[in-house]
């Protein structure tokens, strides 16, 4: 398996005939999917999604992909293909449309109606192209054809691209449930014959491929849910992704056939399940469904509450619950249910929540100690059952982290693929398929692009450090007036400290050292006020470490008389 050095050089042009991948988000993170193909000048791209910050990114609200390679190629852009509605597979796509607003996009009915939403709340009026699994279309040089493939959310498809350099299949996310909700199962029978025409890259999805067997089927949570709604002494919140309609409808058949109404709670989940319901991919029983300013009328053991949050999200609904600050107030006999797995990076947060939801009194239930949620990734047997109906010639795999990458590039070798044509990449190494082989040539710049409130990508990784300091260490600010004339500091310094748990009285110790090493620097010939101000930050940074052992920011300001 070749892995990608981690200083590889600017890659060269790209052969004539030869397809080239560069992943702009999505390989060694589980989030931000995007990949863009090049083919004779045009680019294709699949998938635009956003990263959710950890707890390392205060103050962060997304992370976007890269859009820097492509910034000044938007011309060569013919569509971007939306593999499904996740938020880390179409969430960056009004940031990319605001570059250029009419870039095709490509995707199910269900998908595209997501993308429409998000977008009317960007005031972008998108060029949308619905496509179904069966069809085939052609955009420039690339010809895609269109397989039904099963997620965690209705309308998911994969993508075989085909070029004169040969197809690519690009899963995007899937599993392999051969008993969904819907009746729509992973199209096999198209992967066999994609197989038998010959696939020669074979982008797959390897969120689980360190997981054994076989997915745990959806149709066994319903059952799980009908038991805990019939333990449920007063109301029931469940938390899940804005864009799980089948939990959701699981949801819905519960509460109706324990006589209870459902109060959706979060505005992306209002949302989200009126286009679900609209467009007939969510079955609403009768009656069951209220606004929620109509629950609070009704008896505690009458209601449910479909909320966002699941997560841990600071601002979502759940966890503000669990803070006390949400209009629903969780108390005891409550049941919460948390009806979605762990996305790494995320488990502190949720555990936050949940314990704030048992302290207030509530019966959390999860999938840590109840089968409420299963994958929608497909786990190692299913990746090993696709390796072998396809026979791919070369194996790309994608979406997850390093260790998810390397775990399903050796199930691919397991299979019979040389371990020579298993390319294990990250963000921003670009890999070509030229005469059959794909191989890693080189990289291109591609670091985290941060949304902060309304800016975007303004926020560095030096400011995250800043953050990280104050909301560790604490703040120190220094003021003082010198007279660069006669060398003497005229008033200060006046020290002040915040969120350091220390009276400020204790630098009257440090006071004389900084007043003696201004005038020593003044006499010096130093007249610079920056000069001067880093003479204090060093003298009263030393002194903090060894004194208090911290490691404070401290900013000084140094005013000429």
């Amino acid at each position: 398996m070749s892995h990608p050095h981690p200083e590889l050089p600017l890659p060269p042009a790209l052969p004539s005939k030869g397809l080239r991948i560069v992943a702009l988000g999505g390989l060694g993170e589980v989030g931000r999917n995007m990949a863009v193909l090049e083919y004779e000048g045009r680019l294709l791209i699949i998938d635009c999604g956003v990263l959710f910050p950890e707890d390392h990114q205060p103050g962060v609200d997304l992370i976007l992909p890269d859009f820097d390679y492509i910034k000044d190629r938007l011309d060569d852009i013919e569509a971007i293909v939306l593999t499904h509605g996740h938020e880390d597979h179409i969430g960056a796509v009004p940031y990319l449309l605001r570059l250029r607003r009419d870039i095709p996009l490509v995707g199910s009915r269900l998908t595209l109606a997501f993308v429409d939403a998000k977008l009317k709340e960007h005031r972008i009026r998108p060029v949308l192209r619905v496509v179904a699994e069966g069809q085939a279309e052609r955009f420039g040089p690339f010809d895609c054809e269109f397989v039904a493939v099963n997620h965690s959310i209705p309308d998911a498809l994969a993508v075989a691209v085909t070029t004169g350099a040969g197809t690519v299949l690009h899963t995007g996310d899937f599993k392999m449930d051969q008993l969904p909700l819907d009746g729509r199962v992973t199209d096999l029978r198209a992967f066999s014959r994609l197989g038998e025409k010959g696939v020669d890259l074979f982008m797959v999805d390897s969120t689980n491929a360190e997981v054994p067997g076989f997915v745990t089927n959806e149709v066994e949570i319903g059952p799980v849910l009908d038991s805990v709604f019939a333990q449920a002494e007063k109301r029931v919140i469940v938390a899940s992704f804005s864009s799980h309609v089948h939990r959701v409808q699981q949801v819905l058949n519960a509460a109706h056939a324990h006589g209870r109404k459902v109060a959706l709670v979060g505005r992306s989940m209002v949302r989200n399940m009126g286009i679900a319901s609209e467009l007939g991919y969510l079955d609403v029983p009768p009656g069951v469904l209220i606004e929620l300013k109509q629950a609070a009328s009704l008896p505690d053991d009458r209601i449910v509450y479909m909320s966002t949050g699941s997560q841990g999200e600071p601002m979502a609904a759940l966890s503000r619950m669990a803070n006390g600050d949400h209009k629903v107030q969780v108390g005891h006999g409550d049941t919460v249910i948390l009806a979605s797995s762990l996305i790494p990076g995320n488990e502190n947060s949720v555990f936050r929540v949940i314990n704030g939801l048992t302290r207030l009194g509530a019966r959390v239930v999860h999938s840590g100690n109840a089968k409420v949620h299963v994958s929608g990734h497909a786990s190692a047997g299913e990746l090993l059952y696709c390796y072998n109906v396809l026979r791919p010639k070369n194996v790309m795999p994608v979406h997850g982290e390093v260790r998810h990458l390397v775990a399903n590039g050796a199930l691919a070798v397991r299979t019979g693929v040389p371990a020579e044509r298993v390319v294990l990449a990250e963000d921003g190494v670009v890999v070509d398929l030229v005469d059959g082989k794909a191989s890693v040539v080189g990289a291109v710049p591609c670091g985290y692009v941060f949304v902060d409130g309304s800016s975007v990508g303004e926020v560095t990784e030096n400011q995250l450090k800043d953050r990280r300091t104050l909301s560790e260490e604490g703040f120190v600010s220094v003021f003082a007036v010198v007279d660069t004339a006669t060398g003497k500091v005229l008033a200060g310094p006046q020290i002040q400290a915040r969120a350091m748990a220390v009276d400020d009285a204790v630098f009257e110790e440090i006071q004389p050292d900084v007043v003696a090493a201004l005038e020593e620097a003044i006499a010096g010939g130093a007249t610079d006020t920056y000069q001067l101000q880093q003479i204090m930050r060093r003298v009263i940074g030393q002194w903090v470490n060894r004194r208090l052992r911290r490691r404070p920011m401290i900013v000084p300001v140094v005013v000429e008389a």
